[in-house]
């Protein structure tokens, strides 16, 4: 299995009770890949991390910084955060198309 994922992705918006989050979703063949090595991590390790996360080091052009990606929908859909220190570093808007690397 690979150990990193590649996808070009949509900057979202998201309004939530405790402030405005941007974030990218992995949908798809993407999505399938982040959960199999959740489903790894609860092999090997007998639990899941917390909220289902998966650890990862995500990059972004040339930033890169240590995370999570969280569950959504029966894990058909995961979500990276994308914090406003990277966005302003790489340039970013809502509602660009942002290339991101997943490492495991």
């Amino acid at each position: 299995m690979s150990e990193s994922l590649s996808a070009a992705l949509p900057l979202t918006r998201w309004q939530g009770d405790r402030g405005i989050y941007h974030l990218v979703t992995f949908t798809g063949a993407e999505a399938e890949v982040i959960a199999m090595h959740a489903r790894l991590h609860r092999l090997e390790f007998g639990k899941q991390r917390g909220f289902g996360s998966v650890k990862i080091v995500a990059r972004i052009g040339e930033t890169e910084w240590k995370s999570s990606v969280f569950p959504q929908a029966k894990q058909s859909e995961w979500v990276l955060l994308i914090s406003k220190k990277v966005m302003q570093l790489e340039q970013l808007s809502c509602g660009d198309t942002v290339p991101v690397t997943l490492t495991f």
